[in-house]
């Protein structure tokens, strides 16, 4: 969007209002956890850098004909308000930044407390951020009838369905996801003991869950493994490990509480 002189870019808006929410609720998470505010924001500063450069990274290597060959558009891959970015490698990155962070010097909170306190924070984010797809008109699903679906202009709409006007919303539908399964880490907790690590487990778990029948959904570009797309085949691996750590990880967490 155009205002004059100045390019609004919403892709690029939803993402940094999604930042700011999941910091206000990871730094008051964190206070209640225990632990001081600043080391939330000192944290922030490498994180958030991380997370934006992993998550286009993944996009990049996962679509290389895009920015690479004779047909790709190398500079696009530094455009990151057009659209792309890789959820599984802004996780990834910014893990391993906080990682590395709270291994250098001890904190109020240990790694896995921290992260688990950020947890339903990155999934907010995630729900703001997935409707930067939608100001792109991009992302979306099967035609579809329903009274939600998504109305897609000509020129937007896929080789092959040119002459379907509506489809599934597959953002809201990942949006709505996300919101829930952050309800879901926050009061979970309340009703059973978690050993520190497994909210933060459980959000990879919970996520990758809703990303396999919402990817599943989906008819844009994209590389297939054995007729299965790529993303579907990431998010089963990675909520399939998360899941046998948490349950890894509780079983001990509980014979050592007895």
């Amino acid at each position: 969007m155009a205002l004059g002189p100045i390019t609004i870019h919403f892709y690029a808006l939803c993402i940094l209002f999604g930042i700011i929410c999941a910091l206000i609720i990871g730094i008051n998470r964190y206070k209640a956890a225990g632990g001081l505010s600043n080391e939330l924001l000192d944290l922030a500063i490498y994180v958030i850098p991380a997370g934006i450069i992993g998550g286009r990274f993944y996009h990049v290597i996962t679509t290389p004909e895009l920015y690479f060959g004779s047909h790709g558009n190398f500079f696009g891959a530094f455009k990151i308000w057009e659209g792309g970015m890789g959820i599984w490698g802004a996780v990834a990155l910014g893990t391993l930044v906080a990682f590395i962070y709270f291994k250098i010097k001890p904190r109020s909170l240990g790694f896995a407390s921290a992260v688990d306190a950020l947890a339903p924070g990155i999934l907010v984010a995630q729900a703001i951020g997935r409707w930067g797809n939608w100001f792109n008109g991009e992302l979306f699903g099967r035609p579809s009838s329903l009274p939600w679906a998504l109305r897609i202009p000509v020129k937007d709409r896929p080789f092959g369905y040119e002459m379907f006007a509506t489809f599934q919303p597959t953002f809201l539908y990942e949006s709505l996801w996300c919101l829930l399964a952050a309800l879901v880490l926050i009061y979970v907790p309340i009703f059973m003991s978690l050993k520190p690590g497994s909210t933060f487990l459980a959000y990879i778990t919970l996520y990758c869950l809703g990303r396999i029948w919402i990817e599943a959904l989906r008819i844009d570009a994209a590389h297939n493994i054995f007729g299965v797309r790529l993303n579907v085949w990431v998010a089963g691996i990675c909520g399939s490990i998360s899941l046998m750590f948490i349950w890894r990880r509780q079983r001990s967490y509980v014979a050592n509480s007895d």
